[in-house]
């Protein structure tokens, strides 16, 4: 085993940034590029919230979330081609991205009980390395000695495009609004806020390609 190698089995890759900077899309490109796992711990959050959703707790009673947040039991698949989220067994990888989940995710996840409960099972999953992690608290709070640290933006009516396409041609001004105020809720949240962690390079995508961006990272990357 190269020197390299040792080093892609132990790395730890940690991406965050606002909805719709394109973190899933160059994170899954950036895994696959070096053979690296997956983690994207935004799907996690949003496995949580369906749960809760479909239990009919409301989402705005932070006390109601925490009395439950033990209860859903989450898998999440780490292969960057077909990355999976299940809860209770059951694969969830598309009802957590219904416009339903998109409303209800932020105020889930200022829970403290709720972020304290996958903290750990980020963590768990990250073990030795060789991973990808994408969220909005990775290189700040979940792994703070990632060897690289990116941070992704891009400008809301572009993320809003972005977001509006990807979820089938839904109506950019609302989704704009949605990304708005998940932002303003994920950066004002008392427990681990969406910020540019201490390291990050910060990457704007406005203007870039999936693969110019993926090239970018990369490039990030020890060799």
């Amino acid at each position: 085993m190269t020197g390299d190698e040792a080093s892609l089995d132990t790395i730890v890759i940690a991406v965050d940034g606002t909805s719709g900077s394109g973190k899933s899309s160059t994170c899954r490109g950036v895994a696959t590029r070096l053979g690296l796992r997956y983690l994207d711990t935004g799907a996690m959050f949003r496995a949580v919230t369906w749960w809760m959703l479909r239990h009919d707790i409301d989402v705005h009673d932070p006390e109601a979330i925490a009395a439950r947040a033990e209860e859903p039991v989450l898998a999440s698949g780490t292969d960057p081609t077909g990355p999976t989220i299940a809860v209770d067994g059951q694969d969830v990888s598309v009802q957590i991205r219904t416009d339903a989940v998109n409303r209800a995710v932020s105020p889930v996840s200022t829970v403290p009980a709720v972020r304290s409960r996958l903290l750990e099972q980020q963590r768990e999953i990250i073990g030795s390395g060789g991973i990808v992690v994408e969220g909005r608290d990775i290189g700040s709070t979940v792994w703070p000695q990632a060897e690289v640290k990116v941070y992704l933006t891009a400008d809301p009516a572009a993320r809003a495009a972005r977001r509006a396409l990807e979820e089938g041609g839904s109506d950019v001004a609302a989704t704009e609004q949605i990304l708005r105020d998940r932002d303003r809720i994920d950066s004002g949240r008392a427990t681990a806020p969406l910020v540019r962690a201490d390291g990050a390079v910060e990457i704007d995508t406005t203007t870039r390609t999936l693969d110019e961006v993926i090239d970018l990272l990369v490039g990030l990357v020890p060799r």
